[in-house]
Formats: C-alpha cells, sequence, structure tokens
C-alpha cells in the first residue's frame, strides 16, 4: 500500500502517455486523468473529499480569474485580421525586389518576412500558409530547390511562437506566475538569433551553390523600388509592432492592454486597406473564438491534472529521488531538454507545455547550477526561454509537425511531402543549435530582462 501511494504520482503520466494516442480532446484527458487519480486517492483515504474544491479553485483563481489570459483571444484576433489585410504579399513583393542581386534573395525575404509576421501576428497556421500561398509557387517558377524552398517557408513561419508578442510566453507567464512582458524581453534575441541562423545559412548553401536559388531576372519584370513603396510595405506593420511592443517594453502598458491596441491597429489597417468588411469581420470573430475556446479548455485540463499531481506529493517524490540518487541539476536539465524534443515529434507546444511547465519549473528554480547564472532567481526564467526555443522544433517534427501540416495543406500537388520533411531537417538543427546556445550562454536569454 505504502508503494502505491509513493508511485501514485507517477502512474498518472503512465496512464496519460497512451490516452494522449487515443484522440480523444486532450483538454478532458486532462481533466479526466486528473479527476480519476483524485478519485482513487479520497477511495485509498490518503486524500480528503473536501479537496476537490481546492482543485475547482485553482481552476477559477489560475484560468477563470487571470486578467494575462485577456490578452490571448486578443492576439488571436490581431492576428488573424492581419491574416486578411494584404500586408503581407505587399511585404513580399518589396522584399524581393531589394533583395535580387543577393544569392538566395527570394528565400531571404521569406525569412524577413517570417520575423515581421511573428511580431505582428504569432499565429503560426496562418503565417506558414499565408507564406506558402504567397512565395512557394513563385520560388518554384525560379527554379529554386523543392527542399531549401519548403525548408525556408515552414522554418521562418514558426518564428512566431517565440518572438513576441507570443501567445505561448503569454501561456509560460501564467503558468510560472511571472511577467509576461519579463519573458517577452527574455524571448527577443534568441528569437532573432535563430533567424539570424536561418539567413545564414540561406546565405552560405547559396552562396556555395547559386543553382539552388536561381536569381531573380532583371530584364523584362518591374524591378524599380522606390521610396514610397517600401514605405507603403513596411510602415503598417512597422507602426502596428512599435503600438504592441514598444507600449509593453516601455512601461506604458500591460501585455492585456497591449493585445487591446493590436487588435484595434489590426481593425484600423484592415479598414485603410478596405478589406473590413462584414463577412471578413465575421469570419475574423468565428476563427477567433474556436482558437480561444481550444485553448481555455485546455488550460482548464491542465491546471487539474497538475494541481492534482501536487496534491499527491507529485513535487515531492521527484525531488527526493533527484538528491538520493545524486543526480546533478544538469542531468535533471538535460533529461528535460532531451524529453521535450522528443514528446515534439508527437505533441503540440500547448499539450508538452501545460504538461510539463507545471511540474517541472517549481522542481528547475530549486536546483543549484553552481553560478551558471549571474542572478540565480533567474532560473525559471532561463528554464521558461529554454523550452520556447525546444517547442518550436515540435512544429518541425515529423511524423505530427503542425507546420508541415499547414504547408502540405496549403501547397497541394505543387511539392511531395518527402521534399517537405528533407528541407526541414537543417533548420531543425539550428533551431537545436540555438538552444544549445542558451544553455551555454543564459545571457543571451537574461541580458535584456536584467538591464531593466
Amino acid at each position: 500500500m505504502e508503494t502505491l501511494v509513493t508511485f501514485l504520482p507517477f502512474l498518472m503520466f503512465a496512464a496519460l502517455v497512451p490516452l494522449l494516442f487515443s484522440g480523444f480532446p486532450i483538454a478532458f484527458i486532462l481533466g479526466g486523468v486528473g479527476l480519476g487519480f483524485w478519485s482513487f486517492a479520497v477511495m485509498l483515504g490518503i486524500e480528503n473529499p473536501n479537496s476537490f474544491f481546492l482543485v475547482v479553485s485553482r481552476i477559477f483563481g489560475g484560468v477563470v480569474n487571470k486578467q494575462i489570459l485577456v490578452a490571448i483571444p486578443m492576439f488571436i484576433f490581431m492576428g488573424t485580421m492581419l491574416e486578411k489585410s494584404g500586408i503581407a504579399r505587399d511585404l513580399l513583393n518589396t522584399l524581393q525586389i531589394m533583395t535580387r542581386r543577393i544569392p538566395g534573395g527570394l528565400a531571404l525575404s521569406v525569412t524577413v518576412l517570417g520575423v515581421i509576421l511573428a511580431a505582428t501576428t504569432g499565429i503560426i497556421g496562418a503565417s506558414v500558409v499565408m507564406m506558402t500561398l504567397m512565395a512557394l509557387p513563385i520560388m518554384l517558377e525560379r527554379g529554386y530547390n523543392r527542399p531549401l524552398a519548403t525548408g525556408t517557408i515552414a522554418a521562418s513561419g514558426t518564428l512566431g511562437i517565440l518572438l513576441p508578442p507570443s501567445i505561448m510566453l503569454v501561456v509560460m507567464a501564467d503558468l510560472l506566475g511571472t511577467s509576461a512582458g519579463g519573458l517577452f524581453l527574455a524571448a527577443v534575441v534568441p528569437s532573432l538569433m535563430l533567424a539570424s541562423f536561418y539567413l545564414l545559412y540561406i546565405f552560405t548553401r547559396t552562396s556555395l551553390n547559386p543553382s539552388l536559388a536561381p536569381a531573380l531576372a532583371i530584364e523584362g519584370e518591374d524591378t524599380q523600388i522606390t521610396v514610397s513603396m517600401v514605405a507603403r510595405s513596411f510602415l503598417p506593420p512597422v507602426l502596428l509592432i512599435v503600438a504592441v511592443l514598444g507600449s509593453i517594453f516601455g512601461g506604458f502598458a500591460t501585455p492585456t492592454e497591449a493585445s487591446g491596441v493590436g487588435a484595434f491597429g489590426a481593425l484600423l489597417l484592415a479598414r485603410l486597406r478596405g478589406e473590413l468588411r462584414f463577412t471578413v469581420l465575421r469570419d475574423v470573430v468565428e476563427r477567433s473564438t474556436l482558437t480561444t475556446t481550444m485553448l481555455f479548455g485546455l488550460f482548464v485540463g491542465a491546471t487539474a491534472f497538475s494541481y492534482v499531481f501536487a496534491l499527491l506529493g507529485g513535487h515531492d517524490q521527484i525531488l527526493h529521488i533527484i538528491q538520493s540518487t545524486g543526480t546533478s541539476p544538469w542531468t535533471v536539465l538535460l533529461i528535460l531538454m532531451i524529453a521535450v524534443f522528443l514528446l515534439g515529434f508527437f505533441f503540440d507546444w500547448i499539450e508538452i507545455t501545460l504538461i510539463i511547465l507545471p511540474v517541472f519549473a517549481p522542481i528547475i528554480a530549486s536546483l543549484d547550477f553552481g553560478g551558471h547564472l549571474a542572478d540565480p532567481s533567474q532560473t525559471t526564467m532561463w528554464f521558461a526561454i529554454l523550452m520556447a526555443v525546444n517547442l518550436q522544433t515540435s512544429f518541425l517534427t515529423p511524423p505530427f509537425g503542425f507546420a508541415l501540416f499547414y504547408m502540405k495543406g496549403a501547397a497541394g500537388s505543387m511539392v511531395a511531402l518527402k521534399d517537405i520533411y528533407r528541407g526541414i531537417i537543417p533548420f531543425v538543427v539550428l533551431q537545436l543549435l540555438g538552444l544549445l546556445a542558451v544553455l551555454i550562454w543564459p545571457e543571451i536569454a537574461l541580458w535584456l530582462p536584467s538591464d531593466r
């Protein structure tokens, strides 16, 4: 009996893993496993029936009553509305003309566009589908190598999961009870570092082998770049980025307030471009509502699961195992990073985040990394950014990389799935190099928050 009580929290994970592959909604699985094991603990007499109300209270206080989570539907609305505005199309046209003489210029333009979309929309599906429909036909028409073209689009489209204002960072901030603005600051340099890795890889590879990315032909094409063209293409997204991120970093607005500014700005841009019609607005509201409902259902289920795990002594058991086996903090952290990477082959970021972060973040925060961090109080923030960089790979790793499905669905018969799989391999390697860099040099993520 004592052995069963000791291992009861770990049996929760043993029950959870096969159920996640069942195809049943994840929110119900998480909540159901938590409720089932709480009921079992009550039957064994190791848990008070009244503790059920503690779980309900945690859900209310941790999800329903959190103002920071209001930012999520607003950012989703902002990104969905921008998808309909045509801003990305104008940007790409201007960028490919500006980079026409540079090796791999169109691929470099797609990467820059991915960064801009990430800072304005943050919705991976919208970014990948949008860039696939706009850029892939042009890249293939100009004779681009198929794996290079597909890998560039897929990797660039996933930058929105890390670059602020990232919905994932808002979720992490809530789970960790920390500042979303602080996580936004911490994620800026790692996300731009990854984008730089992509640009450097594309430029180097296409310089060594120009046949992979033929240059834009000059004759017979409108390649005149003008100040008005650049202003018309770059000014709207730049103004929106400044309004949203500038208000947060400048201390003028909370992320929740800034999300409202972003939603209003997206509406204003759509109106100025003549795209704000009733049918468009209805579609945007419907898609935003469905996405928000799915996310909040997951929050409720995951909160129940993680709180029951804590009630059953899961955190204490893990710490006891670490201390009794003499496992070093670095070993624990590396095992977690490997586990998150492998989980990314099968699950989405939201599922991994809601399962791993509430359980293991307090454990990592209590470990001593021997002066590796200048300020040990920033361990939790460092761990969150490591998780965020790691989770970006979950969109690209087969068999269930969502960016791959988004791209294949939008591309149709233009490319084979094997071309997409081959194309993402170098970019996954670059993401892992970025993860290793943040692991070795925490200052990459922490110097901006430390400077404030």
